[in-house]
C-alpha cells in the first residue's frame, strides 16, 4: 500500500535524522579530542594572546572595514548615480571601473596599490599608512559591488516618485537626492551589510604589504602566532573575533529582510 505525502516526509525526516545522529556519534569516536583540544584551544597560549588580540588586531580589524566601508559607500554612490546618467562618457566610465574591479581579485588591488603606485609615482606615499592603503584598495573593490547594489535600489523606487518630485517643481537632481535615493537605501540596506559582511574579512588581504605589530589585523595576527607557537589556538581566536563581528551583522540582515517582508 502507498504511503501518503504526509507519511513519506515524516519516514523522509526520521532518516535524515538517523543519518545525522551516525555521523556524529562516528566523528565523536574517532576524533582525538585531547589533541584537538591542545592544538586548536591550549588555554596557556591563549592567555598569552590577550589584549592584544583585542586591543590591536581586532581594533585594526574594525577600523579597516569602517574606513573602507564608508569610502566605499560614498564612491558607490557616485558610480551608481554615473551609471544611471544620461551623459553617455559617465555611463562609459562607471561601466568600466565597476566591470574593472568587480573582475580583478582584491588581492591583486592590494598589491597593485602598495607595491605599484611608488614605482608610478616616485617619492609619494598614499596618507595615512597602511590604513589608507587598506580602505583605499579594499574601498575600490567594494564601491564597485555597492554600485550595483545602490543602482538596483534607485531603480526598484517606482517611477512616480521622481514623477510627483518633478510636478512639484523640484529638478531631477534634487528630487534625486531628497526622495529617491533616501527610499533606494531602505531598500537596499540588507546587501549593504552583506557588503560590510565580506568587506570584514576581505580586510585580512592587507597581509600581502608589509606591517608593524602595531598595523596587524586579525589574520596576519593569528598567522604570526601559529608561527611563533607551532600551534592553531591563536587563528582560532582570530576566527572567533571575526565572529564577534560577523554574526551580529548577519542577525541584522536577517532582521531587516524580515522586517521588509512584512512591509510587502
Amino acid at each position: 500500500m502507498a504511503m501518503s505525502p504526509r507519511k513519506r516526509a515524516r519516514v523522509s525526516r526520521a532518516v535524515q535524522y538517523v543519518v545525522l545522529a551516525v555521523l556524529v556519534v562516528a566523528v565523536a569516536l574517532v576524533a582525538d579530542w585531547k589533541t584537538l583540544g591542545s592544538t586548536f584551544l591550549d588555554p596557556d597560549l591563549a592567555r598569552e594572546q590577550f589584549p592584544d588580540i583585542i586591543s590591536v588586531a581586532l581594533k585594526n580589524t574594525i577600523l579597516y572595514t569602517i574606513g573602507a566601508f564608508v569610502f566605499g559607500l560614498a564612491l558607490g554612490l557616485v558610480l551608481a548615480l554615473m551609471r544611471l546618467s544620461s551623459v553617455g562618457p559617465y555611463r562609459w566610465l562607471a561601466t568600466t571601473f565597476i566591470e574593472f574591479f568587480r573582475g580583478v581579485p582584491a588581492l591583486i588591488v592590494f598589491i597593485g596599490f602598495y607595491f605599484g603606485l611608488p614605482i608610478a609615482f616616485p617619492g609619494r606615499q598614499i596618507p595615512g599608512g597602511t590604513f589608507g592603503v587598506v580602505v583605499i584598495a579594499l574601498g575600490l573593490v567594494g564601491a564597485a559591488y555597492m554600485a550595483e547594489t545602490i543602482r538596483a535600489g534607485i531603480q526598484a523606487v517606482p517611477k512616480g516618485q521622481m514623477e510627483a518630485a518633478r510636478s512639484l517643481g523640484m529638478s531631477h537632481s534634487r528630487a534625486m537626492v531628497t526622495i529617491i535615493v533616501p527610499q533606494a537605501f531602505r531598500i537596499i540596506l540588507p546587501p549593504l551589510t552583506n557588503e560590510l559582511i565580506l568587506l570584514t574579512k576581505d580586510s585580512s588581504l592587507v597581509y600581502v604589504v608589509g606591517l608593524t605589530f602595531a598595523d596587524y589585523e586579525l589574520t596576519k595576527f593569528g598567522r604570526e602566532g601559529l608561527n611563533d607557537n607551532a600551534n592553531l589556538t591563536p587563528l582560532f581566536l582570530a576566527a572567533l573575533c571575526y565572529l564577534l563581528i560577523t554574526v551580529p551583522l548577519s542577525i541584522v540582515v536577517r532582521r531587516m529582510e524580515a522586517r521588509s517582508e512584512r512591509a510587502r
